[in-house]
């Protein structure tokens, strides 16, 4: 028989210790809530466990919930004899965004949660779990491309549609097998086509000098180093080493650690900013918002600029339009032309994979056609005046 631990601050919530599980590297615990039927019998009902993202305000607030369909005559169902036809909105709100706001990040969580109120929850919020099949998926997918979503947006909210249906697996919820995994992910270019020439880099740092001293570094560092914005936005000084002339990159995406390399021009940018900061510490952010606090957004700053240039007058397609990571992008394409071999550019650009490089292929000069007229230069020479020579050419 388990033993039955009080949670003060929420009076009839109880939980108990598994001798056997473990979450977040400590004995796991699981819910229960205590009340009385409107015929005064005492219910223990259980909530759920802590990995399923289960806590004691939760709890909380499902015994109050049980307290008001008494007092209001409502049939009361407990959570563990209606798990099998619970309904995808009540999975979500009540099971997966509880867990999701203590495992992820909250921007994620945030996008995740939009993506669902907004596409998701119509279509099949008020459907049970098990009754939800690949129709249905495909119908969120039909109705966000009819509504002239990105396909990397219609990808993303299938996405959380799949998690969410792997999460009630594995908390033993739903049973049947994945009704997201039948289906095509839309089809997705949205590889970027636009790069700087230097005269419209040059262009763009100078205007941007004049409007802002931070958008013009951040700018800057993106065109010379190919840093993405958030990795700028997240750099510290204690990341910046000026000795051995390199930017330690932590945390980028696709968990790939790399470095930076400090050119003579972004050391000097570097010093600059290091002596009008002089009272900054090592734990400091290199670039703050007005509040002090790190930048989560690029500045309106850079779009009007652009838009000053006039780099998108005309443009419809996104691909074409100069943003933010157009500068990395350049970068990219500028070693590129520069004859850079292309893993070295994987390398620099931090990608988990060669095929993301690989759009940067057609730039690099043709070392293949290079190599075969060189063949045949020296072929003629050492054949010159030969039989096999006259020959050759005669035919």
């Amino acid at each position: 028989m388990p033993k039955y631990f009080s949670v003060k601050k929420y009076p009839g919530v109880q939980y108990y210790e598994s001798e056997k599980r473990r979450f977040n590297g400590r004995v796991e615990k699981c819910f229960y809530i205590r009340y009385q039927d409107s015929l005064g019998k005492r219910i223990r009902e259980k909530i759920g466990w802590e990995s399923e993202g289960i806590t004691a305000k939760y709890a909380f607030d499902i015994k109050n919930e049980r307290l008001r369909s008494i007092r209001l005559g409502d049939e009361v169902v407990p959570i563990q004899k209606k798990k099998h036809s619970i309904s995808f909105a009540d999975f979500m709100e009540n099971r997966y965004f509880p867990y999701a706001k203590s495992n992820k990040n909250p921007s994620s969580y945030k996008r995740e949660k939009q993506l669902y109120l907004k596409w998701i929850k119509p279509i099949i919020g008020d459907k049970a779990l098990k009754n939800i099949f690949s129709f249905d998926i495909e119908k969120i997918k039909k109705v966000m491309k009819d509504s002239g979503k990105a396909p990397r947006t219609i990808e993303y909210a299938l996405a959380v549609t799949r998690y969410a249906f792997n999460i009630a697996s594995n908390w033993e919820i739903y049973s049947k097998s994945n009704p997201v995994s039948k289906v095509k992910k839309p089809k997705n270019d949205n590889k970027r086509i636009r790069f700087l020439s230097p005269q419209e880099a040059e262009k763009l740092l100078n205007e941007l000098k004049k409007h802002s001293r931070d958008v013009y570094e951040m700018a800057y560092l993106s065109l010379y180093t190919g840093m993405r914005f958030g990795e700028i936005a997240n750099l510290k000084w204690q990341d910046i080493d000026l000795e051995n002339g390199i930017i330690n990159i932590k945390d980028p995406k696709n968990q790939i650690c790399r470095v930076a390399y400090i050119t003579e021009s972004i050391k000097a940018l570097l010093l600059k900013k290091q002596k009008k900061e002089q009272t900054a510490n090592q734990n400091d952010l290199l670039f703050k918002n007005t509040n002090g606090n790190k930048i989560t957004k690029i500045s309106n700053t850079f779009f009007r600029v652009v838009n000053k240039l006039g780099f998108n007058d005309g443009v419809n397609d996104p691909r074409d339009k100069v943003v933010f990571h157009t500068l990395r992008h350049t970068f990219a394409s500028w070693l590129a032309i520069n004859g850079t071999p292309i893993y070295t550019i994987k390398e620099l650009m931090g990608h988990k994979t060669l095929t993301m490089t690989e759009r940067y292929s057609h730039l690099i000069p043709d070392v293949k056609r290079d190599a075969v007229e060189e063949l045949s230069r020296n072929m003629e020479k050492q054949t010159k005046g030969s039989k096999l020579s006259k020959d050759t050419l005669a035919s």
